[in-house]
């Protein structure tokens, strides 16, 4: 029987498939669940605006024509407020939590330190989310949940992305606060594309999304502020042909910040960026082996 953290969402991601996969892309969206339990809500401090400051809002919808590109699109429906599955499973602040955590918890990562671990004690502003200490088996419940199954699922289209096409992308879709991309030279970045530094993918690869999306008129800049987080960093390995690019989005392009809500220009975006992974499939031909390897 499951339990009831799992019917709070039901379900708490959803996977959009094509018709049949013809392309080795997988996109995902781990940021953009807006789904809050009503238990959560009332073990807050915040009220539920300011917990969706955290929240990389409608990027799902942005990225939703994908599945007619040839590529599923694997999104959370629960926040990152509540768990952040770009994060190592068990990254936990143990002064959170009431009861001992397991002995193989990292309680001691950068991330944990600035209260955004695996369940994160702060908002983006810096807000504290919560009222009091949770049960340790609270924490350990959402891991195991929520967070590996959608791991599960994600290796999972991974991998049968490089046993079927030879090779996986992976594109790892986010959305950021326009007050975090401002540049000294006065440059603020509509798009920044993260490799880890040149680790996660393929040259070729940043190389043509950046240029599919400056070609539609958009500032794009590399790893500055955002390199990537752990699932760049972990399913990248593209000594493997198995290669993952992180894009964030200056929300101010597309949504009212303040008031979470969409901008008349969501729709021109949604389609720019269909039409820039388009290019990027095409110049990507003969380059990567993107046909389908015939089964034994």
């Amino acid at each position: 029987m499951r339990p009831a953290i799992v019917d709070e969402f039901d379900p708490p991601f959803i996977l959009s498939e094509p018709t049949g996969q013809t392309i080795p892309f997988v996109f995902n969206a781990p940021h953009a669940g807006a789904i809050y339990p009503a238990a959560f809500l009332a073990a807050s401090r915040l009220d539920p605006m300011a917990l969706r400051r955290s929240e990389d809002a409608f990027v799902d919808e942005l990225f939703s024509s994908v599945p007619d590109l040839g590529a599923p699109l694997l999104a959370a429906r629960f926040p990152r407020a509540y768990l952040d599955l770009n994060r190592e499973p068990y990254e936990l602040d143990s002064r959170m939590f009431d009861g001992r955590l397991p002995p193989f918890a990292n309680t001691r990562s950068m991330r944990v330190a600035g209260g955004l671990g695996t369940i994160p004690r702060i908002v983006a502003d810096g807000q504290e989310i919560y009222q009091s200490r949770l049960p340790v088996d609270e924490a350990l419940h959402r891991i195991e949940w929520l967070y590996k199954p959608y791991h599960r699922t994600l290796r999972g289209l991974v991998r049968r992305t490089a046993e079927t096409f030879g090779q996986a992308i992976l594109i790892d879709c986010h959305s950021m606060p326009s007050s975090s991309v401002s540049r000294d030279d006065g440059i603020k970045a509509d798009i920044v594309l993260g490799d880890r530094y040149g680790t996660s993918c393929a040259t070729l690869l940043i190389d043509l999304v950046e240029a599919a999306l400056r070609g539609r008129g958009y500032t794009v800049i590399r790893n500055k502020p955002y390199a990537g987080g752990f699932i760049t960093e972990h399913y990248g390995e593209p000594a493997l042909g198995r290669h993952a690019l992180q894009i964030e989005i200056n929300r101010a392009l597309y949504m009212d910040e303040r008031a979470m809500q969409k901008k008349p220009g969501f729709g021109a975006l949604s389609a720019d960026l269909s039409i820039a992974f388009a290019q990027v499939i095409s110049d990507l031909e003969g380059e990567f082996t993107i046909r389908p390897i015939a089964a034994e």
